[in-house]
């Protein structure tokens, strides 16, 4: 008895040790990301901010209540979350849903889940068997290029925050953005479970990143903890999220 009671006692610590490092905590942290990004940017001068994977809005609610002056950009693909986004903001000018997915190419695609505009929707049907989900609720989408969207809808302006949060197709995204991302600030993005379907590993992020001339942040409860070096450790499949500062 004393062996296991031993052993559920160190698996609770290093639970709790990996959520003080952000490894985890990231499913309900959306004021503590805007926190972080703010630390990083400041929280004066935000003009523009992209939103991919908005679901319902709760990130997009969370940037216009912290910055009121900023025009928003905010991409859901699913009809079901279209609808909800559109009531939400409804009057809000500097708003706008925008009803594609983002990815590194354009077209149509089926956005796989487990319930009609479930936060958990992706491109990929994801097997969630282990936690007694099935993904066979399906729609029809389509898919845009953000680089193409950056230049003909937005002007190629500069872009102060991307967010990213699309179960598992991040890095496509990110390929997609081209030149948009020279001119971005600051870029964060959700990294977890859905990247095991996906077959995505944070060393690919890291690459990514570093390549592009970026420092990489992984958020914790306390703040920002900076990465300044790619570590196998750093392979944590539980919903964790960076961010991306531009050097």
């Amino acid at each position: 008895m004393a062996p296991r009671i031993v052993f559920e006692l160190l698996r609770g610590l290093e639970q709790t040790m990996s959520v003080l490092q952000g490894k985890g905590y990231g499913s309900t942290s959306v004021k503590a990301e805007i926190r972080s990004i703010q630390k990083l940017l400041g929280k004066a001068g935000i003009k523009t901010c992209v939103d991919i994977g908005g679901n319902i809005g709760n990130y997009t609610a969370e940037l216009n209540t912290c910055f009121p002056k900023a025009d928003i950009f905010t991409f859901e693909p699913s009809q079901t979350n279209i609808a909800k986004l559109q009531s939400r903001f409804a009057g809000r000018e500097n708003i706008r849903i925008v009803p594609f997915a983002v990815s590194d190419f354009q077209g149509d695609a089926v956005l796989h889940s487990d319930v009609p505009g479930s936060g958990l929707s992706s491109l990929t049907k994801r097997d969630l068997d282990h936690i007694g989900l099935d993904f066979e609720a399906t729609e029809d989408i389509k898919t845009i290029v953000f680089q193409d969207f950056w230049k003909s809808e937005m002007g190629g302006r500069d872009i102060d925050i991307l967010k990213l949060d699309i179960e598992g197709h991040e890095l496509a995204a990110l390929r997609g953005c081209g030149d948009a991302l020279k001119a971005t600030k600051i870029v964060q993005f959700e990294f977890g479970g859905c990247n095991i379907d996906t077959k995505t590993f944070f060393r690919d992020f890291w690459h990514f990143f570093t390549d592009n001339g970026f420092t990489l942040y992984r958020i914790a409860p306390w703040g920002e903890m900076r990465i300044p070096k790619y570590r196998e450790r750093e392979e944590v499949f539980s919903t964790t999220n960076f961010l991306a500062l531009r050097n």
